[in-house]
């Protein structure tokens, strides 16, 4: 049976190549390319036109949440297997409501990339196996109401507002935000002026404490 085709998409060098020499282990994959921002990554799966991609959340130009939305109307068969350093239940729900398959952890991806990927290449969803522990326990602190109210605002947010968003809360200045999106200084204003009302907040502490409270940053 020929190789899975693979595409690895991560801005650290070093993690492909851990990943790299953790699928040397199974003859089932191959690497057909690599990327590090999500600009390159579009060029790079026209050029291979890969089976399955691990695909980071946290890329330099845009989020992996937007690539893999991209990367699925490109190629409607891909299965997508996402990769962070974060495991929270919103960046989990985001990635599977794009069409992502599966979430690994980085900490995790050395014991469970392999387990992951099989199942993604299978077409069954997939969660790295320490994740639905933390999932589970932060679904069930959450009375239905108090979920309903957390996140009633927050998912009338374009997905650019939400992109905003996250960089914001980083501690983004306007000019950094359009620098990381391509998008104009005005733009980026306005998106940020935009979500500030939807949410009704008044200044990026607020926007902080409310990130944190939907657990999209520790």
């Amino acid at each position: 049976m020929p190789s899975k085709r693979l595409l690895i998409v991560d801005d650290h060098p070093l993690f492909r190549e851990g990943l790299k020499a953790i699928l040397r282990r199974d003859p089932s994959y191959a690497v057909a390319g690599e990327a590090g921002s999500y600009a390159e990554a579009l060029r790079t799966a026209k050029d291979c036109r890969p089976d399955l991609a691990v695909l980071d959340i946290s890329l330099p130009d845009r989020s992996g949440i937007q690539l893999a939305r991209e990367l699925r109307q490109m190629l409607p068969s891909l299965g997508i297997l996402m990769v962070s350093m974060h495991a929270k239940v919103d960046y989990v729900a985001e990635a599977l409501k794009v069409g992502a398959l599966g979430y690994l952890t980085k900490d995790a991806a050395t014991d469970n990339l392999l387990s992951g990927l099989r199942a993604v290449a299978a077409g069954q969803p997939w969660l790295d196996p320490t994740l639905s522990v933390e999932i589970s326990r932060s679904l069930l602190a959450k009375t239905p109401r108090a979920e309903e109210e957390s996140h009633s605002a927050y998912d009338s947010l374009t997905p650019r507002e939400r992109e905003v968003m996250r960089l914001v809360v980083e501690g983004l200045s306007n000019k950094e935000v359009a620098a990381a999106l391509e998008i104009s200084v005005k733009t980026a204003e306005h998106h940020r002026g935009s979500l500030m009302r939807k949410l009704g907040m008044q200044n990026s502490v607020e926007l902080v404490r409310y990130a944190t409270k939907l657990g999209l940053i520790d």
